[in-house]
């Protein structure tokens, strides 16, 4: 009877101890994955797993690597491995005690691939106790992942074009001043036979006979502060009247038909205050706290004269500047018309210059006659960063993304700090999934036109969608209705790609997609039928696509694919 009993009590340590050194596969009971089905964020798959090791699963002497595996029809993809240990284990990982086990948090992400559309999420473990391997099985915790923001599309971003200098009509202003003795208004001969007054009716008569030029001339006559304003007042007027009749005698000899428009200032403070703040005369300062001080123009006039030893000062070399009678030459040259610009690209491009030439590119809607013109403007003025620019940004919308890249290198070194430049190969560094290189370039590329575009697309990669959308703003583009669909504002999406110029296969599976989540059937049908119609691909994505998942057993949606 003794006997018996020992073998039995043997037996029960041999059942507890077998039960203590083993780890009995876990279910999917045990692990949830947020969110399920997975999402992308950006090009990435993030996913955060809740965990449960049971009471008295931990083994004492076990070390339990664990790993989130993708898998999908083209292999797996494995995520960041955490690794847990018992309570007599000496290490330093995440102990988990053998009585009441444990809740354990895991957080990875994953780089998505077009195959991961139908996939499945697993947990994967590597077990030992002591030395000895332990074989658990993986367990499945989520299924397929919706992909929508993959949709975004750096190819079809419209890169930075650097501007024209253009400009239609110059205005240009050529001004000459006639000097006047004090309290006196009469023309001196020796003002008039100065060099500045020759160079300036030269000019004017230059304008009035150009054709492509406007002129008109304005008389602005002025007395100096000093002498009363009521002095000063016919003064002004006279030397307004004097510099007038001059004008017009002047030009009825050289035949020039121009308006004049003249006036006057009796007392000009404002040009003394000019001459003095530019002067160096030694107690300015003084002067310009009486200006300050008085408003009233007669006592600002006596305190100047009470400081004596300033005002002789003023007298000899800031007086006599302001009597005077200032002449101005209001001139418009109005340049070449679209038509002459296109004839002359068309004909004679050398009598084009570089602004007329990259003007000339925004005339013409045909992206091969653009790069021709860019082409020309490379060779002819080689060391104009702006030619080399829009030459690779034409390279890039029509996909030729290394020849984009050599150009914009002579672009990049012949201005580095050039926002178009720095925006362009931002777009490159999104392009070759260098988002950081991105990011420090956008910050170079304030006033960039286009911008808001590569902006968008960054914000879109980055997974900062509600940013995206402020970065796009009014932009129609396919990259900008999907920031608006990953934000549920799926009336704006539907207003941004109906207004889309040139739509293509992603505009119309957007479409379709906006479709799905407001319950409308014959949008997704008549959508999906026209971006399989331009693409092909747009099938086999569509029937695993999760946003199409309530069709997926609708006979109208399956033969539609057929």
């Amino acid at each position: 009877m003794r006997k018996k009993s020992f073998y039995a009590l043997f037996a029960a340590v041999a059942v507890f101890v077998t039960a203590c050194s083993n780890l009995k596969p876990l279910s999917q009971s045990n692990f949830n994955a947020t969110p399920s089905p997975l999402e992308t964020l950006g090009n990435e798959i993030p996913v955060t797993i809740n965990g449960n090791f049971p009471e008295k699963w931990f083994n004492k002497n076990a070390v339990v690597r664990v790993t989130p595996v993708l898998k999908y029809e083209g292999g797996e993809e494995y995520g960041t491995t955490y690794t847990y240990q018992g309570e007599k284990v000496s290490g330093n990982e995440i102990e988990i005690p053998y009585e009441r086990g444990k809740n354990i948090d895991m957080t990875t992400k994953f780089a998505y691939k077009p195959g991961m559309l139908k996939s499945e999420l697993y947990i994967r473990f590597s077990a030992k106790i002591k030395n000895k391997l332990v074989k658990l099985p993986d367990v499945k915790i989520a299924e397929g992942v919706l992909a929508t923001s993959t949709l975004l599309s750096a190819k079809s971003t419209m890169p930075s074009i650097a501007d024209d200098g253009f400009q239609r009509i110059i205005k240009e202003k050529q001004e000459a001043n006639i000097h006047f003795v004090i309290q006196q208004a009469n023309v001196r001969s020796s003002e008039t036979g100065t060099r500045d007054m020759s160079s300036w009716q030269q000019r004017v008569q230059d304008a009035f006979n150009d054709p492509r030029q406007n002129v008109n001339i304005e008389v602005s006559a002025y007395a100096s502060p000093d002498g009363g304003l009521s002095l000063n007042e016919r003064l002004a007027a006279e030397r307004e009247k004097n510099t007038t009749q001059y004008l017009e005698g002047e030009f009825q000899k050289r035949k020039i038909d121009t308006e004049v428009n003249a006036h006057y200032t009796a007392q000009d403070w404002d040009g003394f205050r000019q001459l003095l703040e530019a002067s160096d005369l030694q107690d300015k300062e003084l002067v310009l706290r009486v200006l300050s001080m008085y408003p009233d123009a007669e006592t600002r006039e006596r305190e100047i004269k009470n400081i004596s030893f300033v005002y002789s000062d003023l007298a000899s070399t800031i007086l006599p500047q302001l009597r005077r009678s200032r002449i101005t030459a209001n001139i418009e040259i109005i340049g070449k018309s679209d038509e002459e610009i296109m004839e002359f690209w068309n004909n004679n491009p050398k009598n084009l210059s570089v602004e007329e030439l990259l003007y000339a590119s925004t005339l013409i809607d045909n992206d091969t006659d653009k790069e021709k013109i860019y082409q020309y403007v490379t060779v002819n003025f080689p060391q104009d960063y702006r030619g080399w620019n829009n030459m690779a940004a034409a390279y890039y919308q029509r996909g030729d993304i290394n020849s984009a890249k050599q150009a914009l290198s002579r672009a990049s070194l012949i201005a580095p700090d050039a926002a178009e430049v720095n925006a362009n190969n931002a777009l490159m560094a999104i392009l070759d999934g260098n988002n950081e290189k991105a990011r420090e370039l956008l910050g170079k590329s304030s006033g960039a036109p286009n911008l808001n575009e590569i902006m968008g697309l960054f914000y879109l990669i980055d997974g900062s969608y509600n940013r995206a959308l402020d970065a796009f703003g009014d932009t129609k583009s396919n990259n900008a209705a999907l920031a608006q669909l990953l934000t549920k504002n799926y009336n704006a999406a539907d207003i941004t790609l109906k207004s889309i110029q040139k739509p293509n296969a992603t505009t119309y599976y957007l479409m379709a997609i906006v479709g799905a989540r407001t319950n409308n059937f014959n949008n997704v049908l008549n959508n999906l039928q026209k971006a399989v119609q331009l693409d092909k691909n747009f099938a086999g994505r569509a029937l695993n696509d999760l946003e199409f998942a309530q069709y997926q057993k609708n006979q109208d949606f399956i033969l539609l694919f057929k």
